[in-house]
């Protein structure tokens, strides 16, 4: 847990500023209020859920998969009876299978595309099938289906052991090239791991998904290895035929309010990442009234995890109206059936505090003008607080990547890491993928990436 969140642990009622306090839910419901968000089906739900599947010829849900799973292929293979080779079908296209069957967007995805929504209004419950067919996969004693090739005396460098890194890591493990994972944090799995909703990805699913991956063999984990700290970009490129940077967004985007370092004013993913590594989720800081600031899907799931945690009242306020949000439609409504209030069009403008601690947060209403322009009305409110979450976009720190005298990674307008449509950088045996590059912010496109960049370097490396 972060020294801030420790700060926030050692506050009390008694000081008249603030009333944050862990422990705030019987035992119990902390249990019931981080199972998972959807109950897995059973094999006979499966079967049924399967048996709906038209099997379409050139299936739009295929297209709409960023890493072109053949859907309806291994939706058969359920109803047939054949799970293990539905799990196979899966993996083989995505190795994070598991993990996207629980967080990717599917109803913008796959099941938007699935041709059942123009007959019945009803897709096929695809997520849900994938996740069936891989849970029943991993609780095998013979879950490890893939083989290495002939060692080609090949070793690769992967700079981030998140979905894009281990993706990448085990196309390039298949091919028997092998390869060193540098990872800064003391667990792999990136944002699986210390990014997501507890109640999307249960806290063992990462590390078993990791498990399963390094089980193919020809990957070695170097834990607290932070580039631009102990391993440097230039070091790797001398000692390693190819590397592959997956190195995510570290920077965290400030309100630019006066006040922000008071207590009680956090960042949402240093919360969620506290949140997955508590061993009890009782100890964890909450406040009962919070606010958290953004559109986003990191925004969301903030907003829904202090309520599971025992906040009485949280509201997410966001600049704009909801059809703007990058959090999907659906997850906005999760947010609120789950009790988070939600106002548009409007943003901060003053954090207001009491004996150093965030009392209220003031607001003003937005609206665009008549040139397409964000604008404030003028008119304000505020809202009484004990905690406020920043949830309104990371960044992309290059810093780390630069050296003076040395090849420079071309950057985006954006000032993500530049590539080319095989994950390739300006720089000739370097590749990137995941959110330090430009893209869907999505799981399933870090692990598109991934398995891209490793059939382009081997490629490489086979010539």
């Amino acid at each position: 847990m972060t020294n801030r969140l420790n700060d926030l642990m050692k506050l009390s009622d008694t000081d008249g500023a603030v009333d944050i306090a862990a422990g705030r839910l019987e035992p119990a419901q902390y249990q019931d209020n981080f199972t998972d968000m959807l109950p897995p089906l059973d094999r006979n739900q499966a079967v049924v859920e399967s048996n709906r599947c038209l099997y379409c010829y050139d299936a739009p849900c295929i297209e709409a998969c960023p890493t072109d799973i053949d859907i309806p292929t291994f939706i058969k293979k359920i109803s047939s009876g054949n799970t293990k080779g539905a799990a196979v079908e899966i993996l083989n296209a995505n190795i994070m299978g598991g993990a996207c069957a629980r967080v990717c967007p599917v109803e913008e995805l796959c099941e938007e595309a699935c041709v059942r929504n123009t007959q019945s209004g009803q897709p096929i419950k695809i997520g849900q099938l994938q996740r069936f067919a891989t849970d029943f996969l991993f609780a095998r004693n013979d879950a490890q289906v893939f083989t290495r090739k002939s060692s080609t005396g090949k070793k690769i460098a992967v700079v981030g052991a998140g979905p894009a890194g281990l993706s990448c890591a085990h196309g390039l493990s298949r091919e028997g090239h092998d390869v060193v994972v540098y990872e800064a944090k003391p667990k792999a799995g990136g944002l699986n791991e210390y990014g997501i909703a507890a109640y999307k990805v249960p806290h063992d699913f990462a590390q078993r998904e990791v498990d399963y991956i390094l089980s193919l063999g020809g990957i070695e984990i170097k834990y607290g290895q932070a580039i631009g700290k102990d391993i440097t970009l230039q070091g790797l490129r001398e000692k390693y035929d190819a590397v592959f940077l997956s190195i995510g967004m570290a920077g965290v985007n400030a309100l630019g309010l006066e006040g922000e370092e008071m207590k009680g004013v956090e960042n949402a993913v240093d919360y969620i990442e506290a949140l997955r590594q508590a061993a009890d989720l009782s100890q964890m800081p909450v406040g009962r009234r919070v606010v958290v600031i953004g559109g986003g899907n990191t925004a969301v799931d903030m907003a829904v995890q202090i309520k599971k945690l025992g906040a009485e009242d949280v509201t997410l306020v966001y600049r704009r109206g909801p059809e703007s949000m990058s959090a999907t439609v659906h997850e906005q409504e999760f947010a609120k059936v789950n009790g988070v209030t939600v106002k548009h069009w409007a943003q901060p403008k003053r954090l207001i505090g009491h004996k150093g601690h965030v009392r209220e947060i003031e607001f003003e209403y937005t609206q665009i003008d008549d040139k397409g322009r964000l604008m404030g009305t003028g008119d304000h409110f505020t809202l009484l607080t004990d905690m406020v979450f920043k949830a309104i976009g990371q960044s992309f720190v290059a810093t780390p990547l630069q050296s003076k005298g040395l090849d420079i990674l071309e950057l985006t307008k954006k000032g993500r890491i530049a590539v080319n449509d095989d994950g390739q950088t300006s720089l000739d045996n370097v590749w990137a993928g995941g959110d330090c590059t430009e893209g869907q912010d999505l799981t399933v496109a870090a692990v598109a990436d991934g398995k891209k960049a490793a059939a382009a370097i081997n490629r490489a490396l086979r010539k």
